[in-house]
Parts: C-alpha cells; structure tokens; sequence
C-alpha cells in the first residue's frame, strides 16, 4: 500500500472508533458555540435554545446511563434517561427563558449567561462557521460528530505530512498521526470545542515552517504560516496572539545563532528564518490591532471572568495581584500532579529532545508552537478545567517530536541523515 493509503486507514480506523461515542463529549462552552452556529443558518433564539439544550441534555442522559449501568449499587435501577432529561431541560431553560423575556437576544448566541460574558464568544466566529455545514447536513448530533472526526483526522494528517517534510520514515511518520489520535489530542479535537481547530490551524502552521526551512517552498509556506495565523484569529485570537509571539521569537533566536556561527554554507536558511519570524511578529501586531478595532474582549475582561466565576460576582479591586498569587498556587499544585503522574512531563521531554536534536531549525518552531498550550494554561490558571484541554497544544511536541528521536534508529540509509547538534553544516544548509 501507497503511504497515502495508510494515512487513510489510520484516519478511518480511528473514525470508526469514535462511534463509540457519538454524544457525550459536550462541555458548558459547547452550547455557546453551537447556538451560535445554529443563528449563522437562519434558526431563531428560542429555536437555537431549542435544539442546544435538546442536544445538551441528551449528551447528559447518555452519560447518566451507562454511568448507572456500571456502578455497583444502582446497577438494576430503572433508567434514568427520562428524569435526567426533564431536570436538565428545566435548568437550562430557566436560566435562558428570564434573559430573552428582558430583551437580551442580541449577537448571534444564546444568552444562557450575561452579555458580558457571552461577548467572549461572540468574537469567536471562526469554529461555528466551520460547525455550520455540518449542522445544516447532518443535523445537530451527527453534524457535531462529523465535525469533530473531520478536525481530528485532519490534525493527524497534519503530523503525518510534517514528519515526511523532514524526512522522516514512513513508518514513523505514520506513528506521528497515530500518537496524534491516542494521546490527548485525539480526544480533545473530537470534542465540540474550539481546540480541534486551533490543534490543526497550529500544525499547519508548523507545517508551514517545514515548507520554508527544508522542502524550499518559501512562498507557499509562509502563505501557509500568514493563513493559519489569520484563521486563527477567528477562532480564538488569544492563541493567534500566542503562536504570532513564539514563532517570532523561534526565527529571532535561531537567526542570531545562525549569524554567531557565521558560515558560509548556511545559504538562504538565516534569511528564512527572519522571513518566518517576521510574519509571526506581524501575525501578533495585526491580531492585536484588529482585537482593538472590533472592540473584542480584553485581558482586562478575562482576568475578571476568571476571578468572578464568568462575572457572577462583583470585578476585584486589584485582579492582577490576585492573579499573580493564583498563578503562583496554580503551578505549585500542578506540578505535584505531575510529579505524582509524570507521562506528561516525561512525553515533553522526548518530545523535545527529538525536536531540537533531530529536527534541525523547525524543531525550534516546533518547540515554540507547543509552547502556546503552556502560555494559554498560564493564561487561565483553573486547575479544574476539564482534562487539561487548555494546554492539549503542548502534546504536539511528543506528537512529532517522539519520531523524530527514534527516527535514526529506523534508518537504514545513512545518506539522508536528520540535522543534529552534532552537524550544523547540514542544519544550516537545509534550515
């Protein structure tokens, strides 16, 4: 088989696994998102409300289900599918019935919290957009389904084509895509949440990088860099904010190595590198300029969303103290879960060793694309966000990072070698 067959049997194995799961992946946010995607076909708010909290309360009917069916008590209880479903509909019902009866039915969500903190997602436009054709083809349950495999399998897909950019074995690049579906990246992407999304549109800016500093492909992979940041910020500026920030100061870095060594050889791969920073430093500076000219929340607004409970209680006097103080407790406890259960930090080590070791001037872009989950952790210091969705960005660095370490191991011909520290000739010559 072609390796392009292979990719597509690892993708369509792991979609098939998915039907396990066809509800119950939904978040609070999810309805925020799906409403919005819901007004973007033309459905009205009681009907977008409608058809959310449909999905909503059947997700959590599911869940009560089997979870009754294999606790050791209730086991042989009567099904709680029905009584689950009235009481959730009764809840979601009230909190959105009493704010379209005052008139909040502005912007395209469903106010099932205040406007301030719906505004939040109003300036994320970017994931409902690409929901919609989904919805409109599929329905509300399948349609969020097929969206997440799509995102999922495209984020895999993604691994696959950066590793065979840098040479990698086939094999091994196919065990990039397949680490992208069993660790959390997998999960995370088939949830109905914005970080499938950013997980692909941050590869495929990646993948860009690759294109400029080995496949020589300069134009289309800073094409490909400038796009990724540009949709990005439709779905959630802060992470385009982010990458623009590190991808500018990958190429900043390696471009004063580069000019430190001073070789002759190293041919266009400074300049490059400048190239790429450049566009990451002008990815940030428009991502702020456009955030200011369409009046999108501010860190000011999410620093208060985090330390009110989402503006349930009065704004703090003095947020940024508090929030230092809260970062600080927030990576004490952290690290001691890691400590306790070190996979995590154990893959990024790999991850990094392998990106920086095998994989040449990219592996640095690679490090600073995975470092903006630990920047957006560090953003929302909530050690109870559900399954460290925030800083699922990190895990792409083990994601290519672990077959670019084992890469030379697989080889069988030493003529096409990986960059090392230990060749800057060949690291500078390629990028």
């Amino acid at each position: 088989m072609r390796p392009r067959s292979w990719v597509l049997v690892l993708a369509a194995v792991f979609a098939v696994l998915q039907l396990a799961n066809v509800t119950g992946r939904d978040t609070p946010d999810t309805k925020n998102y799906l409403s919005y995607a819901l007004s973007l076909t033309g459905a009205g708010k009681r009907e977008a409300a409608a058809a959310t909290i449909d999905y909503v309360c059947a997700s959590r009917a599911g869940r009560a289900r089997r979870d009754q069916s294999v606790h050791v008590v209730r086991f042989h209880r009567p099904d709680p599918t029905d009584e689950v479903v009235a009481e959730c509909r009764a809840r979601e019902w009230a909190a959105v019935r009493p704010r379209l009866a005052a008139g909040q039915t502005g912007g395209h969500t469903v106010p099932y919290m205040s406007e301030r903190f719906m505004r939040i997602f109003e300036a994320r436009p970017g994931y409902p957009v690409f929901l919609m054709p989904f919805v409109l083809a599929f329905g509300v349950t399948w349609g969020l389904w097929a969206a997440g495999v799509v995102l999922a399998c495209a984020g895999g897909v993604l691994a696959f084509l950066i590793l065979r950019t840098l040479a990698v074995p086939v094999p091994l690049a196919l065990s990039g895509q397949a680490l992208y579906y069993v660790l959390p990246c997998g999960t995370t992407a088939m949830r109905p949440m914005t970080e499938g999304l950013l997980l692909a549109l941050t590869l495929a800016a990646v993948w860009g990088c690759a294109l400029v500093l080995r496949a020589g492909r300069t134009r289309s992979g800073l094409a490909l860099v400038a796009g990724s940041l540009l949709a990005l910020f439709t779905v959630k500026h802060s992470q385009a904010l982010f990458l623009g920030l590190c991808l500018a100061a990958a190429g900043t870095v390696l471009a004063l190595l580069r000019h430190r060594r001073r070789r002759r050889r190293e041919g266009r791969g400074p300049r490059r590198a400048v190239a790429l920073a450049a566009v990451g430093l002008a990815g940030a500076a428009v991502t702020v300029l456009l955030a200011r000219l369409l009046h999108h929340p501010s860190e000011a607004d999410s620093l208060q969303d985090l330390l009110t409970g989402h503006f349930a209680r009065p704004d703090r006097e003095r947020p940024w103290a508090e929030f230092w103080q809260l970062q600080g407790n927030f990576w004490v406890e952290w690290l001691r879960r890691q400590a306790w259960q070190p996979l995590f930090v154990a893959a990024l080590g790999a991850g990094a060793w392998g990106a920086l070791r095998r994989g040449g001037a990219v592996g640095g872009f690679l490090v600073a694309a995975a470092f903006t989950g630990i920047l957006t952790q560090a953003g929302h210091p909530d050690i109870n966000i559900w399954g460290d969705r925030l800083i699922v960005l990190a895990w792409l660095l083990p994601v290519v990072g672990v077959p670019l370490l084992l890469a030379p191991a697989v080889r069988r011909d030493g003529r096409v070698p990986l960059p090392t520290r230990g060749r800057p000739d060949r690291v500078g010559a390629t990028g």
